[in-house]
Formats: C-alpha cells, structure tokens, sequence
C-alpha cells in the first residue's frame, strides 16, 4: 500500500492575473519619476504624465484586484496570505485613487502631497507585486 502525504496548496496567480499584477509596477514607477522630474524643473507636462500613467496603473491594478477576489473566494485553504495579498491590493488602488484625484488638481497644487502619494503607492505596488508572484503556502508540508 502507498502513503502519500498531502501536498502543500500553492496559490499561483494564472499567467492574465500576472500580467496585469506585474504591469502596474512599471506604469506606477513611472508615475513617480515624473513627479520627481515635475519636482525638480516644474515642467506641467510632467505632472500630465504622471496623471495618465496612474490611471493606467490604477486599471491595469483594478484587474489585479478582481483576479486576487476570485482567488480568495475559491482558495480550498484556510491561510490568511491570499488575504493580505488581496488586502495590499486594496490598500494599493484605493491609494492610487486618491492619488489620481490628487494629480487632477492644477499642476502647482499637486506637489510635495502627489509625490509623496506615488512613492507610497509605488512601495506598496511592489510589495503586492513580490507576495502576489511568489508562490503562497497554504499548508505545512509534512
């Protein structure tokens, strides 16, 4: 007779979920270099940048964000990791929300609160990113 020993459950993005998960970084990341680059020479155009790279970042996240709800309704694990992934995406969009709003303000209103919004958000985006690829034990392999 064969013993097996359950396996760990490995909560694994699909490869659409890791597009858009992984996506946002670089748009988010560009966000805040354009609002150093608005920082240091006050150039408009660069806070318009940084205004359309969050929207982007923020809908390319928003799908993330929908992928990671449906992971953690069918997770067949009773592990809270999922659940502080979905939780840093959360906290993540809902800061890039406001962050949008923050960038739709007259240009000279946006600074220091806009890059000091985008550092934050592009921390936080990186952080999800790292727990959201990495492969999530559920269980204890035994």
């Amino acid at each position: 007779m064969t013993v097996t020993t359950p396996s760990a459950y490995r909560c694994t993005p699909t490869p659409l979920h890791a597009i858009f998960l992984a996506g946002a970084i670089p748009l988010f990341l560009g966000a805040l270099l354009s609002d150093i680059a608005y920082f240091e020479t006050f150039q408009i155009q660069w806070s318009n940048f940084a205004a359309w790279l969050i929207a982007g970042g923020l809908v390319f996240f928003g799908f993330a964000l929908l992928f990671a709800l449906a992971n953690l309704f069918q997770a067949k694990h009773k592990s809270g990791r999922p659940l502080v992934y979905f939780l840093l995406l959360l906290v993540s969009w809902v800061l890039g929300l406001i962050n949008a709003f923050e960038h739709a303000k007259d240009a000279f209103a946006v600074m220091p609160t806009g890059l000091v919004l985008s550092v934050i958000v592009t921390l936080l985006a990186i952080v999800a990113a790292w727990v959201g690829l990495t492969n999530l034990r559920s269980g204890d392999v035994k």
